[in-house]
């Protein structure tokens, strides 16, 4: 049997996390939390051997990236643009109010990136990591948005949120396609996969 495994993180805190604000594919900074959480990420990590770690072009997602492959012991191998958070458009920067409401259509946003074309894209990312490091663990630190996303459409589940810098253990087979073990750090009950 050929399975790979992923261990999918979303990027540790920014500011605009905590104030609760629509990051996308604005380039956000980490903030000061963000060590601590990957500090906890690589106690998760640490009893597995990783072959690769990749992660997304962003500054918040590659310095999440570099900081668990530090404490791991390990180097990022590439940042993949296909793993950028989905883009909200003029909406990226806003808080839940008013202003955030009237670009708000059904499923996302005006001049936003679809969902279903996150997913797509994200998920296409994946399956090609899948392939190219068939058998194999594969580190991806990415956006809580794209994780959903993509995790939704290989599973058929509606996930709710992707917490920051937790472990989500997934697994691919070329003819089963995808199980996913862990969600935010805690493992799944075969009630809770079906």
């Amino acid at each position: 049997m050929t399975l790979t495994t992923f261990a999918l993180i979303r990027h540790g805190q920014t500011d605009w996390n905590a104030q609760r604000r629509l990051q996308g594919s604005t380039d956000i900074p980490l903030n000061d939390v963000c060590r601590g959480q990957a500090r906890e990420a690589v106690n998760a990590l640490s009893c597995y051997e990783w072959d690769a770690v990749v992660s997304s072009p962003l500054s918040r997602a590659a310095e999440t990236a570099d900081l668990i492959a530090g404490g791991l012991r390990l180097g990022v191998d590439r940042h993949v643009p296909e793993l950028a958070e989905r883009s909200f458009g003029r909406a990226e920067g806003l808080q839940d109010g008013p202003e955030l409401e009237a670009l708000r259509i059904p499923g996302g946003f005006r001049g936003a990136e679809s969902e279903d074309e996150a997913a797509l894209r994200g998920l296409a990312a994946l399956e090609a990591l899948a392939e190219e490091f068939r058998g194999g663990r594969i580190l991806v630190v990415a956006h809580g948005t794209l994780i959903r996303l993509s995790l939704n459409r290989a599973i058929g589940l509606q996930l709710e949120r992707i917490d920051n810098a937790v472990l989500n253990l997934a697994h691919h087979h070329p003819a089963d396609g995808w199980q996913l073990e862990y969600l935010n750090g805690e493992q799944l009950t075969a009630a809770a996969m079906s």
